[in-house]
């Protein structure tokens, strides 16, 4: 079973605003269902993606069609207060994702204090950033009260170091994205497995907009070989479901 923890659906009928000129093309659900079949995907988490701007309808209609299992990550910005994170918990978003790798709007201090008063709400953080700048900030971002994932292994080599820190800590890292990553990925499996089993949430980053290359099938074998069959399991599925609560 897999609890596919990172995946973005873009529906045609609702219009993208684009990040650094960049807009992808249609990725529906039913694309999604059909992309997936062979991997016994039970679940999963949808996304905001630094192109869907920060109205988190899109995701939310995503997940409602793609089944009970699936759940919201919404866009974090500045303008959020409570009654948008109210907002956002009674829609059953699980928390909120905060983009410092493509031009975001906040740096880390902002970023933490943002997820501190999302977490009063029961928002979860999700960091997509290069691990590499993360290094001061390790005992911060793992005292977050309601928890937060690292996207795509931490992203760089250079930010191996900190990741694994992290993991050690409590933050859960998510093994996916590895078209787009720049470090030995198996290596990075094996060093956060050894250090935090509980730690890896195995995903498709489906449909991999503007990686290297896509997400592949091997991509999944690689981790079942990596970590065995005990690890393997945790991290294709309950790691996720317990963080996600689902």
């Amino acid at each position: 079973m897999l609890f596919d923890a990172h995946l973005h659906i873009f529906e045609p009928v609702f219009p993208l605003p684009g990040n650094q000129g960049f807009v992808p093309e249609p990725f529906t659900a039913e694309q999604y269902r059909v992309r997936t079949a062979s991997l016994g995907v039970v679940g999963g988490a949808v996304v905001a993606a630094s192109t869907q701007g920060t109205d988190p309808a899109p995701l939310l209609a995503a997940a409602r069609v793609l089944g009970p299992r699936f759940v919201v990550v919404a866009e974090a910005h500045p303008g959020q207060g409570e009654e948008d994170f109210a907002a956002l918990a009674a829609a059953g978003v699980r928390g909120i994702r905060f983009n410092l790798f493509r031009g975001g709007a906040f740096g880390l201090p902002a970023m933490l204090a943002h997820a501190r008063r999302a977490a009063g709400f029961g928002l979860h953080a999700e960091l997509y950033a290069d691990a590499a700048t993360l290094g001061a900030h390790v005992d911060a971002l793992a005292a977050l009260p309601a928890g937060l994932a690292l996207d795509h292994l931490g992203m760089t080599e250079a930010g191996l170091p900190a990741t694994v820190e992290l993991a050690r800590a409590g933050v859960k890292v998510k093994a996916t994205g590895f078209g787009r990553v720049s470090l030995d990925v198996a290596h990075a499996l094996g060093r956060l497995a050894d250090a935090a089993p509980g730690a890896l949430m195995a995903a498709t980053d489906l449909p991999s907009t503007r990686a290297q290359r896509p997400f592949e099938e091997a991509d999944l074998a690689l981790i079942a070989r990596i970590l065995g069959p005990d690890r393997a399991r945790a991290a294709f599925h309950d790691n996720a479901a317990a963080f996600y609560r689902v």
